[in-house]
C-alpha cells in the first residue's frame, strides 16, 4: 500500500483530524484522541491495538508488523506499508480508529459498514 492509499483510508474515517506529531511522524486523532501514526520516510504507520492483536500479528509476520510500545490495555503495532495487504490494514486501521472514538460514534460506523445487520 502507498502512503497516498493510506492517507486516502485514514482520512475517510469519521471525524478524523490530521496533526503534526513527534519527531517525523502526522498523527491521526477521532475527537482528540490518537490512533494511528504515519511516517512518510519509513513508509510506515503506528495504529492502536489490543495487546493480543499485537502478539498474532507480529507472530505471523514479523517482517511488516514489529511492536512500538504498549500503555494500558492497549498496544501500538509498527506497520511497513510497501508489504502490507491493503484489506488487512484497512481493518486495523478502522479497529485502531473504533478503540479511540466515543463509543456512539464507533457503534454508527460499525452499523454503516456492517450494512445493519447486527
Amino acid at each position: 500500500m502507498s502512503v497516498e492509499e493510506f492517507l486516502e483510508l485514514v482520512l475517510g474515517l469519521p471525524e478524523v483530524t490530521e496533526r503534526e506529531s513527534f519527531g517525523e511522524m502526522t498523527g491521526f486523532r477521532v475527537r482528540g484522541k490518537g490512533f494511528c501514526y504515519l511516517s512518510e520516510a519509513k513508509q510506515s504507520i503506528m495504529v492502536k491495538a489490543t495487546r493480543e492483536e499485537q502478539a498474532a500479528l507480529i507472530a505471523d509476520d514479523s517482517d511488516t508488523f514489529s511492536p512500538s510500545w504498549t500503555s494500558g490495555r492497549f498496544a501500538w503495532v509498527e506497520i511497513k506499508l510497501p508489504s502490507v495487504d491493503a484489506g488487512q490494514l484497512a481493518e486495523l486501521v478502522i479497529e485502531g480508529w473504533r478503540l479511540s472514538a466515543p463509543k456512539r460514534l464507533a457503534a454508527s460506523v460499525l452499523e454503516e459498514i456492517s450494512g445493519g445487520d447486527r
